[in-house]
């Protein structure tokens, strides 16, 4: 693994924005019996006061009883960007704010990954390829 970027210029011109696999759903439950009937399946958790968020593939959530009318695909940023890194969170919300595109980003360890409206998936692709240059 490469050393994490942190200098913004760099974090945008190395993203290479990268459309997932997979459909997913974002969902909350306070229910410790669902919570461990699903966390397996989870490629996110995180602890409210209202109870556990998770991102579930929606076929997972669609058979906890979750509701699925609001699908989302993961576009991952391949940079390693610095978890003291300022202003990619930022930009990438804005360029897509720009075109309508509503995102939830969720920054990992090595890679940050914003989650789109499906119907939004690829046209929030080319507005992230476009701001990292990749289609010059």
């Amino acid at each position: 693994m490469t050393k994490p970027v942190s200098a913004l210029e760099d974090m945008l011109s190395e993203m290479t924005p990268v459309l997932q696999k997979g459909t997913y759903i974002f969902c909350t439950t306070d229910d410790e019996d669902k919570y461990s009937a699903c966390a397996d399946k989870a490629i996110a958790i995180f602890a409210e006061p209202e109870g556990a968020s998770l991102i579930l593939p929606v076929m997972a959530a669609g058979l906890m009883g979750f509701d699925t009318s609001a699908p989302m695909r993961c576009i991952s940023l391949m940079v390693n960007s610095s978890l003291t890194g300022v202003g990619l969170t930022a930009t990438v919300a804005s360029a897509l704010a720009d075109e309508d595109i509503a995102c939830n980003v969720v920054a990992a360890f090595h890679h940050d990954h914003v989650f789109i409206p499906e119907p939004d998936a690829e046209r929030a692709l080319s507005v992230l390829e476009e701001l990292s240059g990749a289609d010059q």
